[in-house]
């Protein structure tokens, strides 16, 4: 008889006689490994010396400790096992693979390890469930904070500011605003010698490893820096859920698609303001590029497009004798592939910009007066959307969709349209009046919003009233207030700025609640011919329009 060699799984099994020669036992280590997964490294060990004929007996203490998946541990004990000649013993449930075909053994080993297997789907649910509990109460259950932030001493499902990160992280927005590239940001912190997130945490004290690795120390690139710039986790909101695994069987994890990640707003202090995430969102869709002459970006960057290819326009010098002259022309005619040069001198185009931005500027301001002055005479939400143009134009629009609606089943009853046609365009018809309703819903909440907190924040109230006396247009105030400006061949600038939305809701609301409460006060203090006069006094057109700024920034 061949000297057995069996493998225990823990070393705490007692050295049972199994046969009369001297017995060798090796074991498993003993770490806390999930016993559903078959890439434990002393498993994979076991499983090495069994195939180069070192063992030839495998001693575990129950079935569930050599393994939970089912499939698995049904492969290995009647198919892997036997192949090999080896011998199977499971103590506690009496199994051994040398008397199990003559007895019930057998027949209950597959109905044990199936039940072995629910115990961990069982308690996969349960996982999940409780995570989707700290999901939604804006938990951090990350294993590391991202960079700018680390975890609270006192709870470590809550995110605090590390100052000296947060700054840096600043400092990246405020490059990408002035027109960095996300490489020129990158190496400009590398020549500052910073340190990576990577690097950061090994420095604390964290034992991080990220998803690449090197033999050098890891730096910062482009990817890191978008995926900061792109994190709403700086804005206070803790967005979580992004990805799943794909059963408790599987390690490999599937990204959910955007509408089920799991957002909370406002669960820890914020590093960046709104304002500066969506102007950097926007900016982040063009290119940008240092001028090669000044070495810094052009102050147009990301923001100046062609009207026409829509493509952006790029910064040209034209020299002359002792002078230069900075043109932008369309990039599509640059590279010989269409549209025309639409062409205009930078002098030029920051003189219009300039002037537009103080005309936008100063309206703002005083619409915004006139909306604080109505929010003083309504006190509830209901009572302000009430005047709100848009929400009235959609509403309008919506029950002429919904009155269509009605009218196919006249047609139809009269035979004016087919069964087919009749589907169709009721389909059509029903699908436009719920996106209606979806637009006045988001209206809503933008007014909702407006009269909770107010129209702007200070910071950016603060940008437009230095840009009331505005001299000369810079990058920052540019890319703050300008969404983008496009160029068309006649020469037309048209200019399009953040808040317009803001902007049509006070010229829509704040006018016409002011006019109305002045009319009906000094109607009910000085009669009939106060009516006359009620709307001049208050210095405001009675039917006032939206501006809009084209043919070289005019209003």
């Amino acid at each position: 008889m061949p000297l057995l060699r069996p493998y225990s799984v823990f070393s705490t099994i007692p050295c049972l006689s199994v046969a009369r020669k001297t017995l060798i036992f090796q074991c498993f280590q003993k770490y806390r490994y999930l016993t559903s997964a078959f890439d434990r490294p002393e498993f994979k060990r076991m499983i090495g010396d069994i195939e180069a004929g070192r063992v030839n007996c495998v001693v575990v203490k129950d079935l569930s400790r050599f393994g939970r998946d089912y499939i698995e541990s049904g492969r290995y004990i009647q198919k892997t096992f036997p192949a090999l000649g080896v011998r199977f013993i499971a103590l506690t449930d009496h199994f051994d693979s040398v008397s199990a075909d003559t007895g019930e053994s057998s027949i209950v080993l597959p109905v044990k390890n199936f039940i072995n297997d629910s115990y961990c789907r069982d308690i996969s649910t349960k996982v999940k469930s409780q995570l989707a509990v700290k999901y939604k109460n804006g938990k951090c259950i990350a294993a590391f904070a991202a960079y700018g932030y680390r975890k609270s001493d006192t709870d470590k499902n809550r995110l605090v500011i590390d100052e000296y990160a947060a700054e840096n992280v600043r400092r990246i927005f405020a490059w990408k605003i002035e027109g960095l590239a996300l490489s020129a940001i990158a190496e400009k912190l590398n020549s500052l010698g910073i340190l990576s997130p990577k690097e950061y945490k090994k420095s604390m004290g964290l034992s991080y490893h990220g998803g690449f690795s090197g033999t050098g120390r890891s730096g910062w690139g482009s990817t890191t820096i978008k995926r900061i710039l792109t994190n709403e986790v700086y804005l206070g909101h803790m967005v979580q859920g992004k990805t799943e695994k794909v059963n408790y069987k599987v390690k490999e994890h599937t990204v959910k698609p955007e509408g089920e990640w799991v957002k909370v707003e406002n669960t820890h202090e914020a590093i960046v303001s709104a304002d500066d995430f969506v102007v950097v969102q926007h900016l982040l869709k063009a290119d940008g590029r240092r001028s090669p002459d000044s070495g810094t970006p052009s102050p147009f960057m990301g923001i100046l497009f062609c009207g026409d290819c829509g493509q952006q326009m790029v910064r040209r010098v034209i020299r002359y004798k002792d002078t230069a002259k900075i043109y932008y022309i369309c990039s599509t005619k640059n590279r010989g592939e269409g549209c025309s040069r639409h062409s205009i001198e930078e002098s030029a185009l920051k003189e219009i910009v300039c002037e537009s931005v103080r005309k936008f500027a100063n309206s703002f301001l005083k619409e915004k007066e006139l909306f604080d002055r109505a929010m003083q005479y309504e006190t509830n939400f209901e009572a302000v959307a009430r005047y709100d143009r848009e929400i009235g134009r959609l509403k309008k629009e919506q029950d002429k969709y919904y009155s269509l609606c009605s009218g196919l089943y006249e047609d139809l009853r009269e035979g004016v349209v087919t069964k087919e046609e009749f589907e169709r365009l009721h389909s059509g018809f029903s699908q436009k009046g719920k996106e209606l309703e979806a637009a006045m819903q988001k209206q809503e909440q933008l007014i909702k919003e407006m009269f909770k907190k107010g129209a702007l924040s200070a910071g950016r109230l603060k940008t437009f009233q230095d840009c009331v006396e505005l001299k000369e247009i810079d990058r920052h105030t540019l890319s703050s207030l300008v969404r983008r400006i496009n160029i068309f061949e006649n020469k037309q600038v048209v200019i399009d700025f953040y808040f317009m939305d803001t902007f049509a809701v006070m010229a829509g609301t704040g006018r016409k609640v002011v006019t109305d409460k002045a009319a009906k006060t000094q109607s009910a203090e000085s009669g009939a011919q106060s009516e006359k006069s009620g709307i001049f006094h208050l210095g405001i057109c009675a039917t006032p329009k939206l501006p809009v700024w084209s043919e070289r920034g005019g209003a």
